[in-house]
């Protein structure tokens, strides 16, 4: 009988246990952003990131001015009910692939990415510093261009014209 007793005793510990280390120790199988990209959201809906690659990129409910956008996801935590989009948000820098080309950049590269939407493929773009001697997709203002080539470098459905800076 007390070995019975002991024997449920010990098995009853031990299940308690397991459920505890599970319920504390975090999954690896969890629709949350990868660890490198995980964030904690602080007052404004404005949070913080832990990607040691981007420095300087955060996620955030809105878009601030003179930022750009690297990545979408789903989220609750921007207020209200229900899912609301998220964005990885950081300044804009030359050879980075960004989901908007922001005033006084242009683009020299694009991809058809999930990256960008939350609900489907949108276009990404090689962001690129004008100066002079770079094929670019477009040609910014007070800049002009010495030689073009047909490629698909610059659009995610055909041919496209790309330009020499000048």
């Amino acid at each position: 009988m007390i070995r019975s007793r002991l024997r449920t005793l010990l098995l009853g510990s031990g299940s308690a246990a397991v459920m505890l280390a599970a319920a504390l120790v975090p999954t690896t199988a969890s629709a949350s952003a990868p660890p490198s990209e995980q964030s904690a959201v602080g007052s404004g809906g404005v949070a913080a990131t832990a990607d040691v690659g981007a420095a300087s990129a955060f996620w955030a409910c809105s878009v601030p001015a003179g930022y750009i956008y690297i990545k979408a996801q789903n989220t609750l935590s921007c207020g209200g009910s229900g899912f609301r989009t998220q964005y990885l948000v950081q300044p804009p820098a030359d050879s980075i692939y960004a989901c908007s080309v922001p005033s006084g950049y242009t683009y020299s590269n694009v991809q058809n990415t999930l990256d960008c939407s939350v609900s489907g493929f949108r276009t990404k773009y090689l962001l690129r510093t004008p100066q002079s001697g770079i094929w670019a997709c477009s040609v910014p203002p007070g800049f002009t261009y010495t030689n073009t080539q047909n490629t698909l470098d610059c659009s995610v459905s055909g041919f496209r014209t790309k330009y020499l800076l000048g």
